[in-house]
């Protein structure tokens, strides 16, 4: 039979976890969930499959006075080809002013938002990854390359004429899908291989002033990126992402370091930052909450985190990011 006291403690110990059940809830009634769509505006489909489609900017954007809310995809890849006009670009907890031409190559899951002037028109094709790998080892490469360019995300050019064939060639290929004419899918894949490597070959000029560095994927790295997706809210250690892949740490981090520049290590702090920046723009999270839902022991020990990382504290880049999303709807 139980004693006074072990009742006592017993019920303390229930009282605790319901208050704690109620934090919980209470901070997910004030998480502001970034939007997850198919195509913008669209319900999320993660059964997509063989999809390519091509639209004008302008048909999406001005139905929703040319503000694309910040919003995420899960299994599309994204090629805007900015023929006129411009805007300012959110991506991620940052924004940036987009001017044509451009060429802007979005990754499936970045979050990304756009704010367009009126006058604004290119093309906006979206397609899933296994679209351009069934196209054969030429789709890969141009795959594996779109991934690279998707690092830098905002290409601009100096004269319409440097996206002139990009821009052909959406164009035949939102005729190709308009159309549907016999065997319009098969057309779709070649157009697309074709729109792929132009992307890529429209920067490698670039290359040889030091702009960006063009190499084709590695699947180590790639494995490394799926895991860390996956993982990098309980698992910190390199050592876990090293066995999965059948490495030990110090060969995974020379490997990594050799085909990208930086260690394993970076590539992961990189990801916790990502998130962490994503609550402090994108939710009413309180610091503490940030910080227990990235599995950090304490606040104090996230802060030092992102302060090491960015060289501002987690309240202050939250303040600067508000205020500086605000004068950019101004």
């Amino acid at each position: 039979m139980e004693s006074p006291a072990q009742a006592g403690l017993f019920f303390l110990h229930c009282k605790i976890a319901s208050e704690k059940r109620l934090s919980m809830f209470a901070a997910m009634s004030r998480v502001s969930t970034l939007p997850l769509f198919h195509l913008y505006g669209d319900p999320p489909d993660d059964q997509a499959f063989n999809f390519v489609h091509v639209e004008t900017l302008s048909s999406r954007s001005h139905i929703h006075n040319w503000t694309i809310a910040p919003h995420r995809h899960r299994n599309l890849f994204q090629i805007f080809v900015i023929e006129n006009g411009g805007g300012t670009m959110h991506l991620e907890a940052d924004s940036m002013p987009v001017e044509s031409p451009a060429l802007i190559v979005l990754a499936p899951t970045v979050v990304h938002g756009f704010r367009w002037r009126a006058e604004s028109e290119g093309f906006v094709l979206s397609f899933t990854e296994d679209v351009a790998s069934a196209l054969g080892e030429g789709g890969e490469v141009a795959l594996e390359r779109l991934y690279k360019l998707a690092e830098c995300t905002l290409y601009s050019f100096s004269k319409p004429d440097d996206i002139s064939r990009l821009k052909r060639l959406h164009r035949e290929l939102h005729e190709e899908i308009g159309l549907g004419r016999d065997s319009f899918e098969v057309a779709a894949r070649a157009y697309l291989a074709l729109i792929c490597i132009e992307a890529a070959r429209l920067t490698e000029s670039r290359q040889r002033s030091g702009a960006v560095t063009l190499s084709t994927g590695d699947p180590t790295v790639e494995e490394l990126r799926r895991l860390v997706e996956a993982n990098f809210r309980h698992q910190r250690h390199i050592a876990f992402y090293a066995g999965k892949l059948s490495m030990t740490p110090d060969r995974l981090n020379d490997h990594v370091k050799r085909a990208t520049g930086v260690t394993a290590g970076h590539l992961l702090r990189q990801r916790i930052l990502t998130e962490a920046k994503r609550q402090l723009v994108f939710t009413q999270l309180t610091i503490g909450e940030i910080a227990y839902d990235l599995a950090f022991a304490d606040p104090s020990h996230f802060g030092r985190f992102f302060k090491k990382q960015t060289g501002i504290t987690p309240q202050a880049f939250r303040e600067t990011s508000v205020k500086m999303r605000a004068e950019a709807r101004a």
